[in-house]
Parts: C-alpha cells; sequence; structure tokens
C-alpha cells in the first residue's frame, strides 16, 4: 500500500448522534470550538483539496448519450441557467477565499452532462467533496372551475397550473436504499486506490475500508448539510424545508462525501427573482463558501479534551 489507509480513515472523528432518521435529520455540528484553559485543536492530517461543484441540468446535446434532466422552469428563468451561474461564481468565491482549495465543475456552459457522466467526472477528479446545485419545483396542482350551466347543471373545467407556493431551501443526501452500488463505487475509486492494484472483493481488508469509508461518507454528508442548514436559516433568513435522504444518481455513485442543495423555488415569483438577482446569487455563494470553511475546519481538525 502506498499509504496506510486504516490510519487515514481514523482521522476526522466526527461526534455523531444515534438514531438518526431516513427521511429528515436534526443533528447538529456547531462550528470547532475549544476550551481556551482545557482542550486542544489538532490537525487530523486529511485535507480538503478538491471539490466538485455540480450545476443541475442543462440542454442535451446533439446524439446525447446516457439520461439528461432539462429541469424546471419559472416564469422567466430556467433551473439550469441559474445554477451554472451560482456554481460559477462559486467556483471563482472558493479558489479566492479557501486556501488550497481546487476547483472542477461538471458543466460549465449550457450544455448537459448525463447524470451518469457527473459522478464519473468527480471521481476521475479525485474530488473531496460532491456538491450538486438546483432549484426546487412543485408539481402542477388540478384547478376546478365552474364555467357555466348546462340542463340546470352546473358545468366544470379541470385544468392543470403551476403551484407556485413552494418557498424555502432544502438539502439532500443519499439514501440507503443504494448502498450495494454506492460500495462498488467505494471500492473502484477508494479502495483500489489504497491497495495500489486489483481489489479482491472478498478480502476481509477490502471489506472493512469499504464499510469505513461509507461510514465516513456518510457522516461527512450530514455534517455538511447540517452545516448549511444553520448558515442558510441564521444568517439569510431562508426558510428551511429540511434535511432528507433520496437515492439519487448523482450522489450514490459519487465516492465522497455528497449533498444535493435545492436553493430555493423556481416556480415561486419572489424566489425566482431572488434567484437570478446579484443581491441573491451573492448571498448563496457566500452561505455556501462560509459552509464549506467550516465543513473544512472540522474535518482537518479534531479537539482533544484534557
Amino acid at each position: 500500500m502506498k499509504n496506510n489507509p486504516l490510519k487515514r480513515l481514523i482521522y476526522a472523528p466526527l461526534l455523531i448522534v444515534a438514531g438518526i432518521s431516513l427521511f429528515s435529520f436534526t443533528l447538529r455540528f456547531p462550528i470547532l470550538k475549544t476550551s481556551a484553559k482545557r482542550d486542544t485543536v489538532v490537525s487530523t492530517g486529511y485535507k480538503l483539496k478538491t471539490i466538485i461543484l455540480d450545476p443541475g441540468h442543462g440542454v442535451k446535446p446533439p446524439n446525447g448519450s446516457g439520461k439528461f434532466s432539462v429541469g424546471s422552469s419559472g416564469t422567466f428563468s430556467t433551473e439550469r441557467g441559474v445554477t451554472l451561474m451560482v456554481a460559477q461564481k462559486l467556483q471563482k468565491a472558493i479558489e479566492k477565499d479557501i486556501s488550497g482549495v481546487k476547483v472542477v465543475l461538471t458543466r460549465n456552459s449550457e450544455t448537459d452532462v448525463s447524470l451518469q457522466r457527473r459522478p464519473e467526472i468527480a471521481n476521475e477528479n479525485k474530488g473531496d467533496l460532491f456538491i450538486s446545485i438546483h432549484c426546487n419545483a412543485l408539481p402542477d396542482k388540478t384547478v376546478r372551475e365552474r364555467i357555466g350551466t348546462k340542463k340546470g347543471k352546473a358545468v366544470y373545467k379541470t385544468s392543470r397550473v403551476v403551484d407556485r407556493s413552494g418557498k424555502g431551501v432544502l438539502m439532500l443526501v443519499y439514501g440507503l436504499k443504494r448502498t450495494g452500488e454506492q460500495q462498488r463505487e467505494i471500492k473502484s475509486n477508494q479502495v483500489g486506490e489504497d491497495m495500489e492494484g486489483e481489489v479482491d472483493p472478498n478480502d476481509p481488508v477490502t471489506i472493512i475500508l469499504t464499510n469505513e469509508y461509507l461510514r465516513k461518507f456518510r457522516q461527512k454528508s450530514i455534517l455538511l448539510a447540517n452545516i448549511l442548514a444553520d448558515e442558510f436559516v441564521s444568517v439569510d433568513g431562508r426558510r428551511l424545508e429540511g434535511i432528507r435522504e433520496q437515492s439519487l444518481n448523482v450522489l450514490v455513485h459519487a465516492a465522497m462525501p455528497s449533498v444535493l442543495v435545492e436553493i430555493g423555488y423556481i416556480t415561486n415569483l419572489e424566489e425566482e427573482e431572488y434567484l437570478n438577482s446579484e443581491k441573491g446569487q451573492e448571498e448563496i455563494v457566500a452561505t455556501l463558501v462560509r459552509s464549506i470553511q467550516n465543513y473544512k475546519l472540522q474535518v482537518e481538525n479534531a479537539v482533544i479534551k484534557n
């Protein structure tokens, strides 16, 4: 082995509370603090070096293979356009404000990247953190309207209209239903690199490393999701819809801590205007940068109680 993966995996211990709900999380990970007299902060040896930013959706390329999704639309803008603008601004802000961190975008234009290709890009670039950026939308609602009378009976017309009631931010982490797929990605992209050769899936060391990576990635995903939730609410005053599990392809197949962030409802005109404004995008980017800085501090350091 080129290093000691078992030793590396026990770096950056996180205080995880038992009893995590399968559908929402109420864990809180406050910024790392110590007592001036008793506690000592030490480096874990782990470094956050590469962040993958994934602007959701896009325009399907001609003859593109794989699965694509055009995303949602608002009154005057598209999800694919908003997510790209935010991701590009976030890339510049991270590289400016967080020293030693490289940022890779899964797409840098209107042209879409398939759902399968997005986590592949993350894994090929040896990402340490995967953040997928999206805008939320509610399904159209059915409206029944009386339009007249015929032979003494009311006549109704049923139509579908955009549901503009959605509001707030939402964080998603990968669900446990597709753990087998996540384990395969970890064996291929993490354990294979540690072992420097062909991985025997039945080797006890492979099994131990895979399960330990899986546990750590899940802890760190929830850690970042909670930090984001706190920052959006406490600093920006945004409404929080929660932190939930979903077995999404981009989260399951990225062999690293992963969070999907719904930055607002594009089908709500008030939120759409905020998402497209300079002020709104600057606030969202600033919140994401602060959250990543907090996350980086916590995973790169540990508190030793003296």
